[in-house]
């Protein structure tokens, strides 16, 4: 860009930090603490612009605030930015060439309209049911339980099962478990590897994960050529029967990384989000009364053994205002990266082109000009035509708003009707804090003391 135009729309202001690490340790310092919107806001008044620049994780990096930054980013893709992902995931999810996967997410989006639009999504709510409802029975018998355990599990469960097939099978599902938590570990980080390091642990994870997935797919080769197994049951046989755009096979290794960066998906945010439903319903009362007066109303009008249909989900309204409310005040995401692929202006300040550029929901979630009074917990915002546009932005927006949201939306409202009708719960510790570990996760796991409904 021409150097009279850079003076008339300057660059950004923000500082970089100290050198190589920038900011990054203050900025994981709010993350843990569960106050990133504070990182954000701070810097927002510092330099009295929505528009900041600061530097993470190595590399320098722009900061769009506000709705209309969101709307920016949401409505230019390929046009003003592009996706864009740090070393360490690149490096966790590089395809059988060596290259990224990250260009081609279009492309897994075209393969999945079966599993993942809210049309197709109808005739899966059953078997979220199901598997919630079988989960979650376990705990009949328990006094106490960790919430973000019994979230994590539903969770799971319910991702192995729609993705993988896995059905009652609790050691292939521990597995994945335990290879899941190693990769959300090193996502964001540095991505150097060195032994004992979250991303070296990271790595290791993701083969051995991949291993297991392609072990999978020659049982399933199998079950699909003998009819034991549909195309259209689940994501696994979808992709392994799927072609690219010259007609050939997907390279099994290209599935694996797909199915690996789909299982992490749907499990650490929506783990994150239920975990944050559990909390806010046990702090107050009149919400969850709320809640469970719709959901036992629904379980009422259903037969013995009948499961959730769409009809069902259809009256949930108010559950999910909580839950919308609750993604408010407690984004399960940290948000995602961009590129700017051209030069461009935003709030009177010059973006260059390659300018990385982190967006995160932090900066509109509890801004009072979109939400009065943003601290306090009030569904009632999402009544009617709801917050203002780009104000709201759990799952992101535009073409890279999360694939998963209906799915994420069924799996929460099938969890919250299966918690609550079996169960009012307390918390143990009314005062733990809460921080971040890939999602916002309460400290000691959020044990809670349980009270089965009477039959």
């Amino acid at each position: 860009m021409e150097t009279a135009a850079i003076e008339k729309h300057p660059l950004p202001p923000g500082a970089t930090g100290w050198p190589i690490i920038g900011e990054t340790l203050d900025f994981y310092s709010h993350v843990r603490r569960g106050s990133l919107e504070k990182f954000v806001a701070d810097r927002r008044q510092k330099y009295a612009s929505e528009v900041f620049t600061t530097s993470l994780i190595g590399y320098p990096m722009a900061m769009l605030c506000g709705a209309e930054g969101n709307k920016l980013l949401f409505s230019n893709e390929d046009k003003l930015v592009q996706v864009w992902f740090p070393k360490s995931m690149q490096k966790l999810f590089s395809k059988s060439h060596d290259k990224f996967q990250g260009k081609d997410p279009l492309k897994v989006r075209r393969m999945l309209p079966a599993f993942l639009k809210a049309s197709a999504l109808h005739k899966f709510v059953g078997t979220m049911d199901a598997v919630m409802k079988q989960q979650i029975e376990i705990y009949l018998g328990w006094e106490t339980a960790k919430g973000c355990h019994v979230a994590g599990r539903c969770i799971l469960a319910v991702a192995c099962r729609l993705l993988l097939g896995i059905v009652d099978d609790p050691g292939k599902v521990e597995k994945v478990h335990r290879s899941l938590k190693d990769i959300a570990g090193g996502v964001l980080s540095v991505g150097i590897d060195l032994p004992g390091t979250q991303f070296s642990r990271a790595l290791k994870a993701t083969k051995a994960l991949g291993e297991e997935l392609r072990t999978m797919f020659k049982q399933r080769r199998v079950d699909l050529l003998e009819k034991r197994a549909s195309p259209t049951e689940d994501i696994l046989s979808h992709m392994l029967l799927s072609k690219d755009e010259n007609g050939e096979f997907l390279d099994e290794e290209d599935i694996a990384t797909y199915l690996v960066a789909l299982l992490l998906a749907g499990y650490e945010a929506p783990k994150a989000a239920l975990s944050s439903i559990i909390k806010y319903l046990a702090e107050i009362p009149q919400v969850y009364e709320g809640v469970l007066k719709e959901q036992t109303n629904i379980a009422k009008s259903k037969v013995q053994g009948e499961l959730l249909n769409w009809e069902d989900v259809r009256k949930m309204k108010y559950s999910w205002n909580v839950a919308s409310e609750v993604f408010r005040m407690a984004p399960p995401s940290l948000g995602t990266f961009r590129e700017a692929i051209v030069d461009f202006t935003f709030a009177g300040h010059t973006i260059l082109k390659g300018t990385k550029i982190h967006w995160n929901p932090h900066s509109t979630h509890k801004d009072p000009k979109h939400f009065p009074d943003p601290e306090k917990f009030d569904p009632s915002r999402f009544d009617g035509n709801g917050p203002p546009p780009y104000s709201f932005v759990p799952f992101g927006g535009g073409p890279r708003m999360c694939p998963a949201n209906e799915y994420t939306k069924f799996m929460v409202l099938a969890f919250m009707h299966n918690m609550v009708t079996k169960f009012s719960w307390e918390l143990l510790d009314p005062y733990e804090k809460v921080v971040f570990d890939s999602g916002p996760v309460p400290a000691q796991g959020l044990p809670i003391r349980l009270y089965p409904h009477k039959s």
